[in-house]
C-alpha cells in the first residue's frame, strides 16, 4: 500500500498569455533545468505558427492542438490469475492533459525539421489540425481500448 497521494503543485501562470496549460508545456519542454532555452522555445513556435499560417493565433493553434490529442480512453494492465489483460479505463482530466503535452513534446523531437522552434511549431499545426504522430499516438490508443472493451469487467 502505498503512504498517501502526491500533493498536486499549481504552477504560475505564463507571464505574456496569462495560461498555465503554456507554463506546464515548458516546463515539460525543458531540459536540464534550462527554463529560458525552453521558453524561448515555446514562445519562438507560437510566433513561427502564427507566421505560417497568417491569420490564426498561435494560442489558439497551441490550444486546439492540445484538446486533439487528450485521450478519452486507454488501457492498464491487470494481472488476474496468472494472465494479464490490457484494461481499458477511462482517463482522468489531469492525466489527460500531461500526456498530451508528453506526446507533442515527444513527436515533436523526432521530426526532421532544422531547429526545435520549426519541429514544435509543425506538430502543434499538426497536432490543430487532426493530424502528425502525436494525434495518431491518441487514435492509436483509443483503438487499443476499443479492441479490449471485452476485459473491462477487470476495472477496478
Amino acid at each position: 500500500m502505498r503512504r498517501r497521494k502526491a500533493p498536486v503543485r499549481e504552477v504560475l501562470a505564463d507571464p505574456i498569455y496569462g495560461n498555465k496549460v503554456i507554463t506546464k508545456f515548458i516546463n515539460s519542454l525543458m531540459y536540464d533545468g534550462k527554463k529560458s532555452v525552453a521558453t524561448k522555445i515555446m514562445y519562438g513556435a507560437l510566433a513561427a505558427i502564427e507566421k505560417k499560417s497568417g491569420d490564426l493565433k498561435g494560442i489558439d493553434v497551441f490550444n486546439d492542438a492540445i484538446e486533439n490529442v487528450k485521450p478519452v480512453m486507454e488501457v492498464k494492465s491487470r494481472r488476474v490469475g496468472g494472465a494479464t489483460y490490457q484494461v481499458p479505463i477511462e482517463v482522468r482530466p489531469a492525466r489527460q492533459q500531461a500526456l498530451a503535452i508528453r506526446w507533442i513534446i515527444t513527436f515533436a523531437r523526432k521530426r526532421s525539421e532544422r531547429t526545435m522552434i520549426d519541429k514544435l511549431a509543425a506538430e502543434l499545426l499538426d497536432a490543430a489540425n487532426s493530424k502528425g504522430a502525436s494525434f495518431k499516438k491518441k487514435e492509436d490508443t483509443y483503438k487499443m481500448a476499443e479492441a479490449n472493451k471485452a476485459f473491462a469487467h477487470y476495472r477496478w
